[in-house]
């Protein structure tokens, strides 16, 4: 399990080198590890995908 303050680091720079489309490849990372049966990071993914949408706000639409 990544430790808060990375998952945090990790989300920060996925959104700062591929934009919106981080969050999307944060959670095909999930699907992968889930299909492989690595639940543990399956989880660590899921976390910094909800840390993405958390630092991204509320949808403008």
């Amino acid at each position: 399990m990544i430790a808060e303050t990375e998952i945090h680091t990790i989300a920060r720079q996925m959104l700062q080198k591929h934009g919106p489309q981080a969050i999307a490849q944060a959670a095909q990372n999930a699907i992968a590890c889930e299909s492989k049966g690595d639940t543990d990071e399956a989880r660590d993914w899921r976390h910094v995908e909800q840390a993405m949408k958390i630092m991204r706000g509320p949808s403008q639409g």
